[in-house]
């Protein structure tokens, strides 16, 4: 246990002496039975249990944004307490303003990890590195168990779990349980000097305040996780408030509810631009896996369901000697894929630890469906093997019985354990903290994405072989072309639906689209613009059978158009995603500045409070 100072200021030490039976959202506050004082969280070793008679309630923090001043003292405690470096910081403080002089108004709003009742980062992270405890309901992450991949910091709509990319790993604030266990308040709340912090059992109010509300302007909805935060906000604030960060995002403040709710602020006005090189991005290892995975989805599927439902150009694919290496390239892409991703991890040697949470994280069952894929893709290519010519040749024929039903079963399973890899992999994306993200166009755009680039693979694989040995590739193609369209019109269809409910929406959904429309917006037009022309393309080409040089270039070229179509298309799913932020300050936990420290250098002087982004 830490040592108490004999001179400790009554305004740090826990107390609650009442306490309500639930919280507003309806669950019980006492988290064990009453009378049950729950375990030792082994403080620094520490086998003792504090004596706190709330040990096993939820806790919560208590912000009154009228008493903030933003001096980030609370910052500058959470981070000496921690040992933290310059570029991380478990708690920040941001702020809105608006009006106009003399009625100018700023709001500063302080904000760590909120401890929630229904933690999504416990329920996203894939290695099990989270845990609720029920002890003081405090959320607990292992730095030594997390393997840097991230997607707790997608989740989370408060920015509480902080990706250090030095480190390679993920930490945050653990409510300062050490020193709750010796009855004193977390650090942040006894070194407040505005008194804006405190701290105790959830739904208790604080002395001297009058509001326990669960919302301020600028705090994403309460619902996605209910979170454990207590505001009082009671001067009034402008309709409507902007960030001084560089995020796009302003609040305006409904008539229906008076909740104020993110809309477009057009910071950086209507003008389209390229930006080509702002297209790349640290996710480049997660575009590269999803493209490459759905790649193999799709050329697996769209080869072996074609030659099963009896389509002939797939069974001449299937009874020829590229099918093995058809399905080779398939598992190689898979393979690919899964490498890829571990390259986008902090701790890539800890890959493994990927599966741990399949109970509960997309990010398991991704990765597990892609495995059984890959499994079973495996067992039907080795049952296929004694068909092929050139395997026949060197080891002569072999009678093996049951071995094509063999081959169909583990084909057709090998299809599903496809599907479901493909269905976590857009259930990944279906967060909301990230509004861009969470559409079913993601889910069309995978799908879409898995049958274009899956039967553009079979085409070049397969078109080459039976063009060298007489066969009609003309047929292929034809055959490969339905499945190629769809892909497209799927896409397509999509992305209407997308920019449409992005367009009417008042969440950061719709700044992202605003910063595709504009930041990105040549970009955005080529890559819709290419969609339908490569539709009506492959449809013509198909149709009239083309042959001969003329008809294999065209084909060519609308395979570089697929290509740089997907690749623009997928690498602005990933760069444009606003989340549900909190706001920032000009300099700390600005996007804007921490791009621009990069650029000139000062990110290099680590007391900038930037990192380079090394792993």
């Amino acid at each position: 246990m830490i040592p108490i100072r004999a001179d400790e200021p009554e305004y740090a030490k826990l107390k609650d002496p009442v306490t309500a039976e639930t919280s507003r959202y309806g669950t019980p506050i006492q988290l064990t039975p009453v009378g049950d004082n729950g375990v030792s969280l082994r403080v620094n070793g520490d086998c003792g249990i504090g004596d706190n008679p709330n040990r096993t309630k939820q806790h919560a923090f208590h912000f009154t944004a009228d008493n903030c001043i933003g001096c980030h003292a609370c910052e500058a405690a959470c981070s000496e307490k921690n040992d933290l470096p310059p570029h991380l910081s478990f708690r920040s403080v941001g702020y809105v303003e608006g009006g106009s002089y003399p009625n100018f108004t700023r709001m500063n709003i302080s904000m760590a990890c909120n401890h929630c009742e229904e933690p999504v980062c416990l329920k996203g992270c894939p290695t099990r590195a989270y845990t609720k405890h029920p002890e003081y309901g405090a959320v607990i992450q292992d730095p030594d168990i997390c393997f840097g991949c991230g997607y707790c910091t997608w989740v989370c709509p408060y920015n509480a779990p902080q990706l250090d990319p030095v480190a390679g790993q993920v930490e945050k604030c653990n409510m300062c349980v050490d020193r709750l266990e010796v009855g004193l308040k977390p650090a942040c709340v006894s070194a407040c000097v505005g008194n804006a912090l405190n701290f105790g059992v959830v739904e208790n109010t604080p002395e001297n305040r009058e509001q326990i509300e669960t919302q301020i302007p600028g705090f994403p909805d309460p619902s996605i996780t209910r979170p454990n935060i207590r505001f009082q906000q009671v001067k009034t604030m402008p309709r409507e408030v902007t960030r001084t960060d560089s995020m796009p995002v302003k609040y305006h403040k409904s008539n229906v509810d008076g909740k104020y709710k993110p809309i477009v602020d057009q910071k950086n006005g209507v003008e389209k631009s390229w930006n080509v090189g702002r297209l790349s991005s640290r996710e480049n290892p997660l575009v590269i896996f999803t493209l490459v995975t759905q790649a193999a989805i799709g050329l697996f599927g769209v080869n072996f369901l074609g030659s099963l439902f009896g389509i002939e150009a797939f069974i001449n694919i299937a009874n020829s000697v590229m099918y093995v290496p058809l399905v080779i390239v398939a598992l190689g892409l898979a393979a690919l894929g899964l490498f890829m991703s571990t390259t986008h991890l902090g701790k890539p040697l800890r890959f493994y630890r990927g599966f741990n949470n399949w109970r509960h994280s997309p990010v398991s069952r991704e990765g597990l469906g892609v495995v059984v894929f890959m499994t079973f893709a495996g067992l039907h290519m080795l049952a296929k093997m004694p068909e092929n010519a050139i395997v026949q040749s060197i080891i002569g024929e072999l009678a093996i019985p049951g071995l094509a039903t063999f081959a169909k079963v583990t084909g057709v399973l090998g299809v599903v354990g496809s599907l479901g890899g493909l269905y976590y992999m857009y259930r990944c994306y279906r967060i909301k903290a990230r509004p861009y993200w969470n559409h079913w166009q993601t889910g069309t755009s995978f799908v879409g994405m898995a049958l274009t680039l899956g039967s553009l693979v079979a085409a070049v694989l397969s078109v080459p072989y039976f063009a060298i040995t007489g066969g009609d590739y003309v047929a292929v193609l034809q055959a490969l072309a339905p499945a190629l369209v769809a892909g497209l019109v799927l896409e397509g269809i999509g992305l209407i639906g997308h920019a449409k409910g992005m367009t009417d929406a008042e969440h950061e959904g719709a700044v992202s689209h605003y910063i595709q429309c504009t930041t990105f917006g040549k970009s955005y037009i080529l890559r819709n613009c290419l969609i339908p022309l490569n539709a009506l393309a492959a449809v013509a080409l198909a149709v009239s059978g083309l042959d001969g040089w003329l008809g294999l270039t065209l084909w060519s070229g609308l395979a570089l158009s697929l290509v740089v179509s997907a690749l623009i298309g997928r690498a602005l799913f990933y760069v444009l995603v606003v989340p549900t932020t909190m706001p920032g300050a000009f300099f700390w936990k600005n996007k804007g500045f921490e791009d621009h420290a990069r650029e000139i250098g000062l990110a290099a002087n680590p007391a900038v409070g930037v990192a380079m982004h090394t792993h």
